[in-house]
């Protein structure tokens, strides 16, 4: 058995027989929940959590926990899984998913770069039945191996890469690590910002609200962070400014901003609500960041790499439109 035949035996998984499935280098590495989820699309998480806690998972005819990791080799047992089919509900139109192959801006048989659309998130989950990542798979069936290097916020569009080869995800998370991935992005804020060019060291720190939403704050106990910012145009009650993270946090260049006193435009977790109600009649439906940017090695080669992303559409007729306006 090969370890391409055996993973494609997972689409016939409906049947009610036991599968063995033998890895190969495609899947090396990965823990094996998140192998679960990637190949078992449409099984509840919770139901695979649970067989692997009840052993009906087995590697190497041993039991194992969610973060065993895969070597090439292993022979997974899975058991008989059947998805009862839901419904479509009457009257009630699917979304539409923008098709990603039409948003490459580079590829080579170990990398995929996309500009990635505001409003998608990178991955599904909490209530979003498909991602980036999964709408791209669907795309691209042929891909053995597809997997996200970092993430953008399902609001911020740009630049977004993905690996094609273990090898490459692995040496790109390292380097990221080290500092050696250089990523700008263009955003608009409120307010008049004087410096030319201004470095800020404010720490973040991650936590849940009530509602289990994820938010990030400023304080002295958070993890180390540092933004660099640029003033690009002054705007008649804006500026348009470009962000080099130094660190990579989550919402980091949002949270800087928003405590500094300078919230993005359209931003509806950190920013200014009632503006951004204004700014939605004036034609900006969306939050104004935008990952143009990206300065690598790349993985393989060693080749320096700039991948670049053009402010969209609908944010350069924004700043045209203010640049039009009286000065307030």
């Amino acid at each position: 058995m090969t370890g391409t035949n055996s993973i494609s035996k997972m689409n016939d998984l409906g049947k009610k027989s036991v599968t063995w499935l033998e890895i190969d280098e495609t899947a090396a590495g990965q823990r094996i929940d998140n192998f679960l989820i990637r190949h078992l699309k449409g099984v509840p998480k919770s139901h695979l959590y649970r067989i692997l806690r009840s052993g009906e998972v087995r590697v190497n005819s041993g039991r194992v926990d969610a973060t065993c990791r895969l070597e090439v080799g292993d022979k997974i047992r899975i058991p008989p899984i059947r998805l009862a089919a839901k419904p479509a509900a009457e009257g009630i139109a699917l979304p539409v998913i923008v098709r990603l192959k039409q948003t490459v801006l580079y590829e080579d048989d170990a990398l995929l770069v996309i500009d990635k659309p505001s409003g998608l998130a990178v991955h599904g989950g909490s209530g979003i039945s498909r991602g980036v990542i999964e709408q791209l798979r669907l795309e691209r069936p042929e891909l053995k191996f597809l997997e996200l290097v970092h993430r953008l916020d399902k609001e911020t569009s740009g630049v977004l890469l993905l690996a094609k080869k273990r090898s490459a995800l692995t040496k790109l998370h390292a380097m990221m690590r080290d500092g050696e991935v250089e990523k700008r992005y263009f955003a608009l804020v409120k307010g008049v910002w004087k410096d030319e060019k201004r470095a800020v060291k404010l720490k973040l720190h991650k936590y849940l609200t009530a509602d289990g939403e994820r938010r990030v704050s400023v304080t002295e106990e958070g993890k180390a962070a540092h933004t660099i910012f640029y003033r690009r145009q002054a705007l008649p009650g804006y500026t348009l400014l470009e962000a080099e993270l130094k660190t990579g946090r989550t919402h980091q260049i949002r949270v800087h901003l928003a405590h500094l006193g300078y919230p993005i435009a359209g931003d509806d977790k950190y920013g200014d609500f009632s503006l951004n109600k204004l700014l939605a009649k004036q034609g900006l439906k969306r939050m104004f960041l935008h990952a143009f940017s990206v300065v690598f090695m790349h993985p393989s080669t060693g080749e320096a790499l700039r991948i670049e992303a053009p402010l969209p559409k609908d944010l350069t007729r924004f700043v045209n439109s203010l640049s039009k306006a009286a000065p307030v």
